[in-house]
């Protein structure tokens, strides 16, 4: 099957309780300025990066070692004329035993072509997934956006 909603997948030597772990540290692969928890069901976390992009998220469904699914509750944007393109949009990471190798699958639910923000939001979403979160799970370092003092 076939979707516009931007996604990506990667596979790895790690066991999918690291990968897992690894999702849900979020500060050591998104940002390092997220507030709030990310692990559990109902937590919600608020990402920023200085007046540029603000959103909250909720974590709405948890399966340890197979998925992890946020809700974003609220977004916006500073570059956009629509400020809350990803209001409502749901972001999922599967992950799945494949070839005796875990694989991250990563949909950004909503997140589609016709958004304003679609071309900024797949190269940034390809790098955090593919390089950042990737280098978490292998090497135990990622590269998050560093702490930063926001204006809110």
């Amino acid at each position: 099957m076939t979707t516009q909603d931007f996604n990506t997948t990667f596979s790895v030597d790690q066991t999918s309780n690291a990968v897992f772990n690894a999702i849900n540290n979020v500060r050591g692969w998104w940002s390092e300025n997220i507030e709030g928890d990310t692990d559990q069901l109902n937590d919600e976390f608020i990402y920023q990066v200085k007046d540029l992009h603000k959103c909250t998220m909720k974590l709405i469904e948890i399966i340890p070692d197979k998925k992890v699914v946020w809700l974003v509750l609220d977004n916006y944007f500073n570059f956009t004329e629509d400020k809350t393109e990803w209001t409502n949009t749901t972001i999922e990471f599967e992950i799945s035993e494949k070839e005796n190798m875990t694989q991250v699958h990563f949909t950004h639910w909503g997140l589609v072509p016709e958004y304003e923000c679609y071309n900024i939001c797949f190269d940034a979403w390809s790098s955090y997934i593919n390089n950042s979160l990737r280098s978490l799970i292998v090497t135990g370092k990622g590269q998050p956006n560093p702490k930063e003092d926001v204006i809110v």
